[in-house]
């Protein structure tokens, strides 16, 4: 049994035999003791307390604030990643093609409609139908017509590329003309006193960066599916997106690259992916 009294501001904690009554022991105590062990119990146990939390698996139970937030950000930054990855491997196609197309490496068009559609029509025997002379006057005339349109078509879309306001690339003395059969590509132009390279027609440059056959080359996408090529050159003077007009400077030439034996332009003109004789479209 204990019993605190109070006597002229000060406290006495005194124990008692709880049968006997006989007093065990007594403590005399005062206010700001009794608070300075409290405050000194309360501190120990927060830290303690502290102490668990930070070093011991107990701080799993305590749910972060910011979670919610960081997931938020993983997965707006997954989505960023996944979306960078697709646009690398287009990027990644879009420069192999063109590489391939510099290296005149014309891949032969592989398409077919069986790949892609399947037969749906219905099995008839031969017994069925049977041709007649009518069907085979029809279908060569119906050939003659397709031939003929695109025929046609192909000779108004050279007729409306030889109405665009070409410009010569750069003036000089051809050395080396356009042969498809010795992979020549282009034409070789050997500058005069003007070393700058102009573009042929109004564009954007999809191209500006040095290669080891070629040295340092710029390709510009034109209207009407064209593509112009200049190599050879020294210094560029346009990047990669930059827009350009008809006659405007984007080049010196030089004798950059392997496959070059002196100063001179090498210029190609390719027309919906096939290379084609600037001749036909530019008078040098």
């Amino acid at each position: 049994m204990a019993e605190i009294k109070k006597k002229t501001g000060k406290l006495r904690l005194t124990i008692f035999d709880d049968h006997s009554f006989k007093e065990i022991k007594s403590i005399r105590l005062s206010r700001g003791v009794i608070f300075s062990i409290i405050g000194g119990a309360v501190l120990i146990i927060t830290v303690l307390v502290f102490f668990l939390l930070v070093y011991t698996p107990l701080n799993m139970l305590i749910p972060p604030k910011a979670s919610l937030g960081i997931k938020n950000k993983v997965i707006e930054h997954s989505l960023m990643i996944d979306s960078l990855e697709r646009k690398m491997l287009s990027e990644e196609k879009y420069l192999s093609q063109l590489k391939n197309i510099l290296a005149g490496n014309i891949q032969t068009d592989t398409f077919s409609a069986k790949n892609i559609y399947n037969d749906t029509s219905l099995t008839i025997s031969k017994s069925d139908f049977e041709s007649s002379d009518l069907d085979s006057i029809i279908r060569a005339k119906l050939e003659e017509t397709d031939a003929g349109s695109l025929n046609a078509m192909n000779s108004n879309i050279k007729e409306s590329l030889k109405n665009l306001h070409f410009i010569v690339p750069m003036k000089g003395i051809v050395s080396n003309e356009f042969d498809r059969e010795r992979a020549h590509y282009g034409i070789d132009i050997v500058p005069g006193n003007d070393e700058t390279v102009l573009a042929t027609l109004s564009g954007t440059v999809i191209l500006s960066t040095w290669s080891v056959e070629t040295g340092y080359i710029i390709g510009i996408q034109h209207n009407w599916n064209l593509i112009s090529f200049y190599k050879h050159n020294s210094v560029l003077l346009k990047k990669v997106g930059d827009r350009v007009k008809t006659g405007e400077s984007i080049a010196l030439t030089g004798n950059s690259g392997e496959q070059t034996t002196g100063p001179h332009l090498h210029f190609e003109l390719w027309h919906n992916g096939t290379p084609t004789n600037p001749r036909d479209y530019i008078t040098f």
